[in-house]
């Protein structure tokens, strides 16, 4: 019986993972297999600025601690998916006391801020505004586990491998996520 194309990719990886271990110029082939993926579910998730500069965060932070990658924990597209999915989160809330801070100082950001171009980026995305504000209504979890899917195309054991959570509750999260993003949607026509 020959191993399916999943576990193909797991050994690649995993090779990929003990020589980059050793030799960091060689985590120069999990940059190049991987970054397009990463990039696609940090730019759906943010925009293309901070999906730019936290994609290579992401495999900066990944060289680094290269050497604490263990594959018996999980791949290492969930590995770099884990790492990605935590910049997002310190991103947002770092960006969530900023929005804070400007609401309480009652300044009006210029029209050539950053914050004007992230509020322009924001309204340009194709998502429609009642989706992007059903997907806030989710919990973090059950958000993280949607978009890993949705975005990062992880299949329901990547997603259990990057959030550290059992494979049950990744199921459970995203049932819960459907349902509730099909009653805050049902009024919006196809």
């Amino acid at each position: 019986m020959t191993p399916g194309p999943g576990a193909v990719e797991d050994v690649i990886d995993a090779q990929l993972a003990a020589q980059a271990g050793r030799d960091p110029a060689a985590f120069s082939a999990v940059y190049d297999r991987h970054f397009r993926d990463i990039y696609r579910y940090i730019a759906g998730r943010l925009d293309v600025q901070a999906a730019d500069d936290l994609a290579a965060e992401t495999f900066l932070i990944a060289l680094r601690g290269r050497e604490k990658f263990d594959p018996k924990r999980g791949g290492l597209r969930p590995w770099l998916f884990g790492i990605a999915t935590n910049l997002v989160a310190r991103h947002r809330s770092k960006e969530a006391r900023h929005y804070r801070a400007l609401a309480r100082t009652g300044t009006e950001p210029d029209a050539d801020s950053h914050e004007t171009r992230v509020v322009d980026a924001v309204s340009a995305q194709r998502l429609q505004p009642q989706l992007a504000k059903a997907l806030m209504k989710l919990t973090r979890g059950e958000r993280d586990v949607l978009l890993l899917m949705a975005l990062g195309q992880l299949s329901h054991e990547e997603i259990a491998q990057t959030l550290r959570i059992s494979y049950g509750t990744v199921g459970s999260r995203l049932s819960r996520a459907r349902k509730k993003l099909r009653t805050e949607l049902k009024d919006i026509e196809p």
